[in-house]
């Protein structure tokens, strides 16, 4: 069974940083992507970052040069650091895996994305 915890969220005033971790247990993949997913209220929900078994990291454009997507040595761990953090980043932020994903497929759609944690809520004040 897949299980995703998501940690590390909180309240942080604009300009700020976080760090959201995600501890993956019943899930290897000797290829697909780990991701982190965000929904603000009223919204839809979009990808923000994934990571590539092989280390391929994607970025939507909203946080690109901001956010920093990694994994631990064993995988099995996922990191966000987020700096400069705005109001509009509030939202709550899910952790989640994809097997596979077709080639021609965004990286960043939330929908190819079958396994999700809980998620873990971040609020940025101006």
């Amino acid at each position: 069974q897949v299980q995703l915890v998501e940690s590390g969220g909180g309240s942080v005033q604009s300009g700020g940083s976080l760090t959201l971790s995600c501890a993956a247990s019943g899930y290897t993949a000797s290829s697909g992507y780990m991701g982190w997913i965000r929904q603000a209220p009223g919204k839809q929900r979009e990808g923000v970052a994934t990571i590539s078994s092989g280390g391929l990291k994607i970025y939507a454009g909203a946080v690109k040069g901001r956010f920093t997507i990694s994994q631990g040595n064993d995988k099995n761990t996922l990191y966000l650091q987020m700096n400069s953090l705005k109001p509009d980043d509030t939202a709550m932020y899910y952790c989640a895996a994809a097997p596979q994903i077709p080639f021609s497929v965004s990286k960043l759609l939330p929908s190819q994305y079958p396994y999700w944690g809980q998620g873990t809520q971040v609020t940025v004040s101006s």
